[in-house]
């Protein structure tokens, strides 16, 4: 009798159970009425025959736009040379370099220049290592649940990054000339290279968490020490080992040797460029899910340990524009990135949010704006390219942009063009030197900057 009674009150307490799972699920009820929204017309099959067998995007392009680009720029910066990252996420490393080979060239007339993206790459792979075990050192007081730990283990490395990259690993080992250390098939292609290190790294991590808590700080930086010496070595033998001193040769127009010098990375850094990237530059943010003519710096965005972290000022797009214009009104090139993703046609270079029709394809609408998209992870910046050219009408008013890609000679000749109303919705960050920016927003500079955790997902690296 009791088992019969107890057979029949989990029968009920399953009926309750099933009852709750209900509320909020999709009943045949409402399966019914979801149903309903396909209504199998002559022309919901045509789509889906469509869709079934061809891309989305080439059904979604919108024809009569294709027409609306021209080639013609206001202001213009000459490009020498398109680059290609290839299957690498460097494309921060690259656009920085492409900013700074134009400067050089135009300031030594010298007619053609890359410099070497495996060099800086190589070291920038090392000091993140550096950053990420000294984090750990920091940190290993603390539970491996804590938010900080969390993140250091989650990102322990990657080939991605932004222009504090720039400042902190061209400040501290110079350039060289891409032939002084050509990439390799590692270089180029990241992934495999990259994955081995970062499990080398968490596996380093622990072992410095095991340390005792009480060792003195000076044996735990010969651990460090011998850690990172391993790291090294993985990346002498995926990458070649950097150089410390190369002789190159200054060439005119026609080839003729001008002069031939022994240089340091420093040296030549110093003597064809002598930027000061940590305090000449100003990152601009567009990002309207904050406060404008605000101070903002990331906690752990940087490439080195003893480098800064990722400062930036958010303005609204307008102001960052008359920057950026006058910036190219005097023929130099501006670090930029965006959301390149978003109604890129690849094919013919262009950025347009008129590109593509999906609206008429799928029969919605999605109008979420550009502060939505940020905040529903809809959006955010996903590459570095170098602002290079602006298009302005009668009034003043930019009308399209230009940028060259490390993309090898894809889209327009290596180059994107953007209009000006995909430039409001998806670009993010621009870094202008300070001569271009007004007073009243260098003033923010001295502001105490709002602090954001390094978690935060508008500030993924670039790749």
């Amino acid at each position: 009798m009791r088992i019969v009674q107890i057979a029949i009150v989990a029968f009920f307490l399953s009926g309750i159970s099933v009852s709750v799972q209900a509320q909020g699920g999709i009943t045949p009820e409402m399966m019914k009425e979801i149903q309903q929204s396909y209504k199998g017309t002559p022309c919901d099959k045509a789509i889906r025959n469509a869709i079934g067998g061809t891309d989305i995007n080439v059904l979604a392009l919108n024809q009569e736009n294709r027409a609306n680009f021209d080639t013609h720029f206001t202001y213009k910066v000459p490009s020498n040379g398109i680059t290609n990252q290839k299957s690498s996420g460097r494309c921060w490393l690259f656009t920085g370099l492409n900013v700074l080979r134009a400067q050089a060239m135009l300031k030594h007339g010298i007619p053609s220049l890359e410099f070497s993206q495996n060099y800086n790459f190589f070291y920038d792979q090392l000091e993140k290592a550096n950053l990420f075990l000294q984090g750990v050192i920091d940190t290993r007081e603390k539970p491996m649940d804590d938010k900080t730990v969390d993140w250091l283990f989650h990102n322990p490395l990657s080939d991605g990054g932004q222009f504090t990259g720039i400042s902190d690993i061209i400040g501290k080992y110079g350039v060289v000339p891409k032939q002084v250390m050509p990439e390799t098939l590692s270089s180029e292609n990241t992934r495999t290279i990259t994955d081995l290190i970062k499990q080398k790294l968490r596996e380093q991590g622990l072992q410095l968490r095991a340390l005792p808590i009480k060792m003195k700080s000076t044996e735990i930086e010969k651990r460090k020490t011998e850690m990172l010496g391993v790291i090294y070595r993985m990346l002498v033998l995926s990458l070649g080992e950097p150089v410390e001193k190369f002789t190159w040769s200054l060439t005119d127009e026609k080839g003729n040797i001008v002069n031939t010098k022994e240089y340091t990375p420093i040296s030549f850094y110093q003597e064809y460029l002598g930027n000061d990237l940590t305090n000449d530059y100003v990152m601009l943010m567009n990002d309207p899910t904050r406060e404008y003519y605000k101070l903002y710096t990331i906690d752990y965005d940087r490439h080195t340990y003893d480098g800064r972290n990722w400062t930036y000022i958010n303005l609204p797009v307008e102001d960052i524009k008359k920057m950026a214009i006058e910036s190219l009104k005097n023929n130099v090139m501006m670090y930029f990135s965006c959301d390149v993703g978003k109604f890129l046609n690849r094919k013919e270079g262009t950025l347009d949010i008129r590109n593509y029709d999906y609206e008429s394809l799928m029969g919605t609408t999605f109008g979420m704006d550009k502060k939505q998209r940020i905040q529903t992870f809809s959006s955010g910046s996903t590459h570095a390219m170098t602002l290079m050219a602006v298009d302005i009408n009668a009034d003043g008013n930019p009308q399209k942009w230009m940028v060259e890609n490390s993309w090898g000679d894809t889209g327009y000749n290596g180059h994107l063009i953007m209009t000006d109303r995909w430039f409001d919705e998806y670009m993010f960050r621009l870094v202008v030197e300070k001569r271009f920016v007004p007073a009243d927003i260098l003033k923010i500079l001295d502001t105490k900057p709002v602090r954001l955790p390094a978690w935060d997902p508008m500030f993924a690296d670039e790749n």
